[in-house]
């Protein structure tokens, strides 16, 4: 049985793009060589920071919502803090409800229509 995670990560924001998506690539097949299975992605972009961290007052926000056994994540995890160019990095494990949660928010984004007929 895979858990559902979610993990999001701050890259540091004096990469380029090309280096910016470069690095998201890696955790992808980090994520999808451990056995992991992608299930929503978003990328949320130049963002600021709620307080500096390494001096930085931005950062390239990525979220990957993904299927996987637990030992991955620490295997994720390691290679977060190996790579100089993440400057934080979350990860959790989704209940139910939070699964839920994102699924119902996915939708709405898709097909807005559907939001206004439950107003």
């Amino acid at each position: 049985m895979l858990n559902q995670y979610e993990t999001v990560f701050i890259l540091t924001p004096v990469l380029s793009e090309a280096q910016a998506k470069e690095a998201v690539q890696k955790f992808r097949s980090v994520i999808t060589d451990g056995g992991g299975e992608i299930v929503h992605e978003e990328d949320w972009g130049l963002r600021k920071l709620a307080y500096p961290i390494q001096k930085k007052t931005t950062g390239f926000y990525h979220l990957i919502e993904f299927k996987a056994e637990g030992p991955l994540i620490s295997k994720l995890e390691t290679e977060y803090r190996r790579d100089e160019r993440i400057i934080r990095f979350l990860t959790f494990k989704m209940d139910k409800y939070a699964i839920e949660y994102s699924e119902k928010k996915r939708s709405l984004k898709e097909n807005p229509k559907e939001k206004k007929m439950e107003d």
